[in-house]
């Protein structure tokens, strides 16, 4: 570590005494952006993929300091997630999530399989019935209404939406 920088110091003296670096005018240096006191934008984009079955949008419209917008996607439990959002230099972040079934409920299916009749056996065999075996399928759980998670950030310096 101190052989690294020895290295470099000397480095440095090298091209310090060498005359090497030119001095930069600062008026070249400092690009400098324009600052919008107000900004405006608006935005959308819709994604549908048949093959992947990847489906979200998302829109946004900024006025200033207030921003408002909605986004969704579907999830990985076969719901599809939908967020409304706001900010605002008073209020901060504010979101209202909400979650929708992809697919209706389906009422569940019973499969029962019926035992095998008793047979008689000679006297030395004894005879034997097997237990009946019912299969059951659950269906996903039938929701009143749609799941509804307001959440709220005050922080007037971050806005994001995510």
């Amino acid at each position: 570590m101190a052989f690294k920088f020895v290295t470099l110091f000397a480095a440095l003296v090298a091209v310090a005494s060498a005359g090497v670096i030119p001095a930069a005018p600062l008026a070249s240096v400092a690009n400098v952006e324009e600052y919008d006191p107000h900004p405006q934008y608006s935005y959308g984009y819709d994604v549908k993929d048949a093959i992947s079955g990847d489906s979200k949008t998302a829109v946004e419209t900024r006025d200033g300091g207030f921003v408002q917008g909605q986004y969704s996607l579907n999830d990985a439990d076969g719901y599809r997630r939908i967020v409304d959002y706001t900010s605002d230099p008073i209020n901060g972040f504010n979101a209202v999530v909400r979650r929708e079934p992809l697919v209706a409920a389906v009422a569940p299916v019973v499969k029962a399989a019926v035992a095998a009749p008793v047979v008689a056996a000679p006297a030395p065999v004894a005879a034997y019935a097997a237990a009946p075996v019912v299969k059951a399928a659950v269906a996903a759980p039938v929701v009143a209404g749609p799941a509804v998670v307001k959440t709220t950030f005050a922080s007037p310096l971050i806005s994001y939406a995510y």
